[in-house]
């Protein structure tokens, strides 16, 4: 059983990475966007909550992305195989809702990966997609905003024990290797 945070900028590899080791491990990958997604989609009651925001153009309140997870948390495929989250926690309180989360759920984290890339990295990366939102200009906000909300949790994570910082720059293959080299598996 795996049960890991990716953590990360925008643009450091964390989807990626994190599909790879679901993919080969046969452990639920869980997407904040995704599950945001299909809970809008499947029209359940939290669903229908954070369409109301994200029709607005709003960001979705904690509370509703909290009660959205901890009903993915509970079901079934996760029970048995562990999770990894991929866009969760984003701030600190929502790290405390989790490990209250992980804690009912009898759940502990295994480990957070950080995937370290630096700004000038990310900018060229998310510029080579080619979206028409990801100018430089946006791309930076992104990046201070991811440190001033997210960042604060390599320090919280670090002080638990759970942090393991890997440079995600370099070959795909090599990266994902170190993650699972990270979490104890058979690469």
């Amino acid at each position: 059983m795996i049960k890991v945070v990716f953590l990360g900028p925008p643009g450091a590899g964390k989807g990626t990475q994190a599909q790879r080791i679901a993919a080969k491990y046969g452990v639920p990958h869980i997407s904040t966007g995704d599950i945001l997604r299909a809970a809008v989609k499947e029209g359940t009651e939290l669903g229908k909550l954070a369409k109301t925001y994200m029709d607005r153009g709003e960001l979705v309140p904690d509370d509703v992305i909290i009660g959205i997870i901890r009903e993915r948390l509970s079901e079934p495929d996760v029970k048995e195989k562990g999770f990894i989250l991929d866009g969760f926690p984003r701030t600190i309180a929502q790290a405390k809702a989790l490990d209250q989360m992980l804690e009912e759920l009898n759940m502990p984290l295994d480990r957070v990966i950080y995937l370290n890339v630096d700004d000038e990295e990310i900018v060229k990366r998310l510029l080579a997609r080619g979206r028409e939102d990801d100018t430089e200009e946006v791309i930076r906000k992104r990046l201070k905003v991811y440190r001033e909300q997210t960042a604060p949790l390599i320090d919280y994570y670090s002080e638990k024990c759970l942090l393991v910082e890997i440079y995600g720059v370099g070959d795909i293959d090599e990266i994902t290797a170190k993650i699972e080299e990270a979490l104890g598996l058979k690469g």
